[in-house]
C-alpha cells in the first residue's frame, strides 16, 4: 500500500527541507515546491493527502492556493503563518484552510496537525454521516436540517473554531458533538463547559488547571479544561458570559495553543478545537464592550446559525416520536387527534428543549399513553419556559437586624396584583420583563445606585445584577 503523499510549498529552502526530512520520517511521501506556479502544476498532477503551503510566495500568496484547493477538492490544506500574524490564520480558516502552524515551526505540532489531516483522508465515508441518516444527533428531515447537517458535514473536515449561534433549547450542544463525531478528532475527548457557570474566582483554575499548592484548598496538582479536552474538542457553551480578564486569558491560550497552570513556570502545548456557542448576539456585544472584538475574531471563524424549531416545524412529527420513544420506549405512547396541528401552532420560544418538556409532562397526564390536546397545557407551558429560561428577579426585603442602614424610600417591589386568567396581560413576556425592569430600577435608587448594596437587597450576586442590567438595558446614570 503506497504511502500518504504531501506536497509543501515554501520559498525558504532550509525550512521545505525541515519539512521535508521531518515528513519522510514519519513515513510520508513529500513533494516540495517553491513558488505558486509550481505548486499548482504539481497539484494537478498528483493526489495528495495533504497540502501544506506558506502564506507568502514569490509569485502570489498562499491564500490564493487554499481557496483553489479548498473550492475543488476535499485535500485537506494548512497553511504556515509568520510569528504574531494570528489574523493571518483567521484569513485562512476562513478560506478554508484545515488548520495551520506557525513559524517558527514546531515539530511536534506539525506532527499532531499531519496527523490529523490523514486520518481525514483515511475515513471520508465519516464526513457523511451528517446527511440525515440515523446516526445523526440532530433529528429531522426539514429542508433546514438536511443543509445544517451538510454543513456540519463540511465543517467537521476543519480545525477552524466554531461560533455556534441560536435561541436556547435549539440543540447548539447536539449541533457541537455532532462536529466532534465526524471529524479527525472523535475518538479523543468532547469537553463541554458552561462558561456562565464558573465563578470567577474560580475560572482560571478551572480552565487552564493548577500546581498543589498554587492557592488555599489546592491540595493537588489537578489539570483544567483544556488539559482534560487535549486532542479532542474543547465547547465554550454561553461564552458571552466570561468576564473581561477571563477573556484575555482565553484568548492567548487559543493564539498560543499553550496554556500555563497556576502556580506553574512554565506553559505546556495543548492540541484543542474551540467550539463556542451563545444565544446572545456576540456582535453587540463587542459593541456595547462587554466581549472583547479580538477574541470575538478568534472565536468566530465560522458561523453555525441553528434554526429554531418554528422554522422547521415539518420535523415536530420525526421529534415528537423520537422523544416519546426515549421517555416511554417504543410504542410506549403515541399523539392522540389534533395533537400535531396544536403543536404546530404553538411558537415554541424554548424550541426542541420545551417540546421535550411539553411531551415530558403530558404523558404524565395521559391515559393509556395517548396523549391528547388537553395534556399538552400549551398556554402553562409558555409561562414555565418563560420563568425557566429568563427568571424574573424577585426582591425579598431583608429583614430589620441584616439590612444596613438605608434612608427611606418607595419599597422596592411592586404592589402586588392577583393574576386571574382574564386579566393576564396578552404579551406575558414583555409584562414579567418590565416587572424585572422596574424591581431593578427601584432598588438602584433606592441605594443610589451602588450595585454592591443594590445586588444585596435583591438577594443576587453582583455578577447576576450586571447581566439583567446588560439584559433588560438598564444604564447607570452618568457622574
Amino acid at each position: 500500500m503506497a504511502s500518504p503523499r504531501i506536497l509543501v510549498v515554501d520559498d525558504e529552502a532550509d525550512l521545505r527541507e525541515l519539512l521535508e526530512i521531518t515528513l519522510l520520517k514519519m513515513g510520508l511521501d513529500v513533494d516540495c515546491a517553491a513558488t505558486l506556479r509550481e505548486a499548482r502544476r504539481l497539484a494537478g498532477d498528483n493526489a495528495y493527502q495533504l497540502i501544506l503551503t506558506d502564506m507568502r510566495l514569490p509569485d502570489g500568496l498562499g491564500l490564493e492556493l487554499v481557496r483553489e484547493v479548498a473550492s475543488s477538492s476535499k485535500t485537506p490544506i494548512a497553511v504556515i503563518t509568520a510569528f504574531g500574524s494570528a489574523e493571518n490564520a483567521v484569513v485562512a480558516l476562513k478560506a478554508g484552510a484545515f488548520d495551520y502552524v506557525s513559524k517558527p515551526v514546531v515539530l511536534d505540532e506539525l506532527r499532531v496537525m499531519v496527523r490529523s489531516a490523514l486520518k481525514l483522508s483515511e475515513t471520508p465515508s465519516e464526513a457523511a454521516q451528517g446527511d440525515g441518516s440515523t446516526g445523526s444527533r440532530l433529528i429531522g428531515n426539514s429542508q433546514a436540517m438536511q443543509a445544517l447537517r451538510a454543513q456540519i458535514g463540511k465543517l467537521a473536515r476543519s480545525m477552524a473554531p466554531i461560533a455556534i449561534t441560536g435561541e436556547s433549547g435549539a440543540g447548539k450542544e447536539l449541533a457541537a458533538r455532532e462536529i466532534h463525531a465526524q471529524s479527525s478528532r472523535a475518538s479523543k475527548p468532547f469537553v463541554a463547559v458552561n462558561c456562565g457557570a464558573i465563578p470567577e474566582n474560580l475560572m482560571e483554575s478551572e480552565f487552564f488547571g493548577h500546581r498543589k499548592g498554587a492557592f488555599t484548598g489546592a491540595g493537588e496538582e489537578r489539570d483544567g479544561f483544556f488539559q482534560a479536552a487535549n486532542g479532542g474538542t474543547l465547547m465554550l457553551d454561553e461564552v458571552a458570559d466570561l468576564p473581561l480578564a477571563m477573556q484575555v486569558k482565553l484568548l492567548r491560550a487559543i493564539q498560543e495553543r499553550r496554556v500555563r497552570k497556576i502556580g506553574a513556570t512554565a506553559e505546556e502545548p495543548v492540541d484543542v478545537r474551540i467550539i463556542s456557542a451563545t444565544h446572545k448576539d456576540l456582535a453587540k456585544c463587542v459593541e456595547t464592550g462587554v466581549f472583547r472584538q479580538d477574541l470575538f475574531y478568534r472565536l468566530n471563524v465560522i458561523e453555525l446559525a441553528l434554526p429554531p424549531l418554528r422554522e422547521r416545524l415539518d420535523d415536530l412529527p420525526v421529534l415528537a416520536n423520537a422523544i416519546l420513544a426515549r421517555l416511554a420506549g417504543p410504542g410506549g405512547a403515541s399523539l392522540g387527534p389534533g395533537v400535531l396541528d396544536a403543536l404546530r401552532a404553538y411558537s415554541f420560544p424554548g424550541n426542541v428543549r420545551e417540546l421535550e418538556n411539553v411531551l415530558e409532562r403530558a404523558l404524565a397526564f395521559a391515559n393509556d399513553g395517548v396523549i391528547q390536546v388537553e395534556d399538552l397545557s400549551l398556554k402553562a407551558a409558555r409561562v414555565a419556559e418563560t420563568a425557566r429560561v429568563e427568571p424574573p428577579v424577585v426582591a425579598t426585603p431583608p429583614t430589620p437586624a441584616a439590612a444596613p442602614p438605608m434612608p427611606a424610600a418607595a419599597p422596592v417591589a411592586p404592589e402586588a396584583t392577583p393574576l386571574g386568567p382574564a386579566s393576564l396581560p396578552i404579551d406575558l413576556p414583555a409584562y414579567l420583563e418590565q416587572v424585572e425592569r422596574d424591581i431593578i430600577q427601584r432598588a438602584l435608587q433606592q441605594t443610589q445606585f451602588n450595585r454592591t448594596r443594590t445586588a444585596s437587597l435583591l438577594g443576587i450576586s453582583v455578577r447576576q445584577l450586571r447581566y439583567q442590567m446588560q439584559k433588560l438595558d438598564i444604564q447607570a446614570p452618568e457622574n
